[in-house]
């Protein structure tokens, strides 16, 4: 259980980047979701035919694997899009709503029952966002973007629970992102035909946060948090990520000087999502603290 905390921390640390990343890619949300698939999806592939880890899968195997590709590129799609009308701190801080979405569609989808603890520490998250969300309203935008983002996030979460019980993390991952890819491009034509850009290429910086985002807050990030996944609980995973917002919006105050554009509801509504996260997290040591007793 402790290597699965720590390898969820890490995954949260380098999910952190994310934000900040979208923020420097000057590439509109549709380019920079399409880059981030094509070099992640090409890179994976690369390393696991030099390893000889390469899986070949089933049609029957690859279609519903494909379809949570799908949903994740939705939510990568939503999420930069919620930075790109707001800023990194707005996005990332929608994002904590995951958990709240998780705590729904995780009973609903896996016929159990609701658990009342998780939808009131939802609750703390959705009041926080609730008083950001009124603290400004040219942020609306951005904020209902990112409330959408996190509502694909939470059936990523949890449908990837059921997959990293027959599959391994790897092949997942590669799956999940060449579908994501291949669905992508075949929109891409119609996105750009409403949202039009001025070059297609990206520059030389651009490429390089692309290759940071890709190799390093992609595969090293969905390997190390769906690893964890096999022993935590979706939902303790999707609010382990509320912390995500913690680190961007430090990086986002430093280099981006965000802090000069939030007044104090927004740091009020950061409180009470830090604090659904702690009393989760004590929750979590809790239960496996006294199911180890109860074991003896």
């Amino acid at each position: 259980m402790k290597k699965a905390f720590l390898q969820l921390h890490l995954s949260v640390f380098l999910a952190g980047f994310t934000g900040i990343l979208g923020k420097l890619i000057s590439l509109n949300e549709g380019l920079l979701v399409w880059y981030r698939l094509l070099l992640t999806s090409v890179t994976m592939y690369i390393l696991f035919r030099l390893q000889g880890t390469f899986r070949k899968l089933p049609w029957k195997d690859i279609l519903p694997i494909g379809a949570t590709g799908v949903v994740v590129a939705l939510h990568w799609l939503f999420f930069y899009g919620s930075i790109k009308y707001s800023n990194v701190s707005i996005g990332v801080i929608c994002f904590s709503l995951t958990s709240l979405f998780t705590a729904i569609f995780d009973p609903l989808l896996n016929r159990r029952r609701f658990d009342i603890v998780e939808m009131l520490l939802s609750m703390l998250t959705l009041f926080g966002i609730l008083l950001i969300f009124h603290f400004d309203t040219q942020y609306r935008t951005g904020i209902i973007l990112g409330i959408i983002s996190a509502m694909f996030a939470a059936l990523f979460t949890v449908y990837n629970k059921r997959l990293v019980k027959r599959f391994d993390t790897n092949t997942i991952t590669f799956y999940e992102l060449s579908t994501g890819l291949v669905v992508l491009s075949i929109a891409l034509p119609f996105y750009l035909h409403f949202f039009p850009v001025t070059s297609f290429i990206p520059g030389t910086s651009d490429f390089i946060y692309l290759l940071v985002l890709a190799w390093l807050c992609t595969i090293c990030m969905y390997t190390l948090s769906m690893n964890a996944l096999k022993k935590i609980s979706p939902f303790t995973v999707n609010l382990c990520f509320n912390l995500e917002p913690v680190y961007s919006i430090v990086m986002a105050f430093i280099l981006f000087h965000e802090n000069q554009l939030l007044n104090g509801a927004f740091y009020i509504g950061l409180a009470c999502i830090i604090l659904s996260v702690i009393l989760q997290m004590t929750r979590v040591a809790w239960q496996h603290k006294t199911g180890k007793m109860l074991a003896h």
